[in-house]
């Protein structure tokens, strides 16, 4: 889906703190997840070149400049959790902590929709690798 199908005009817009949604914003070489608070659009997406909704997914106008202000400190908060993940220098891990953190966010049924695509570009990692740990660890859940 293009971002401009899901945020007219790109206005700043919010994830819905009050769901359990949020948005895989694809960039040219990479992929960011904004979830529940993180603004979206606007000047933090110009370089969007897609998005996958995610979840219980709500787009809300901030209603405050302080609103605006905690939702661009949300969306790095997000940046930063998924930058720790990516840290970690073996991608089996890194496959492992991303479908761990989406799975507890979300829930097995939602993750299991997520293409490995998307979580591969989250993570600095190739999509096989993410078919692999969700094949081994289905089998051990």
């Amino acid at each position: 889906m293009l971002i401009n199908e899901l945020i007219p005009n790109n206005e700043l817009l919010l994830v819905n703190p009050r769901r359990r949604g949020g948005l895989i914003i694809f960039k040219r070489y990479h992929a960011e997840f904004a979830g529940p608070g993180a603004a979206v659009g606007g000047q933090f997406d110009l370089d969007c070149q897609e998005v996958l909704p995610v979840g219980n997914l709500s787009l809300i106008p901030p209603e405050s400049a302080d609103e605006r202000q905690r939702a661009y400190l949300i969306r790095r908060q997000w940046i930063r959790l998924i930058k720790e993940i990516t840290e970690n220098h073996d991608p089996l891990q890194r496959a492992r902590r991303i479908l761990e953190q989406f799975e507890g966010f979300f829930n097995r049924e939602t993750v299991a929709q997520i293409p490995d695509e998307a979580l591969a570009l989250l993570v600095g990692v190739f999509p096989h690798t993410i078919r692999i740990w969700r094949r081994d660890f289905g089998k051990s859940a």
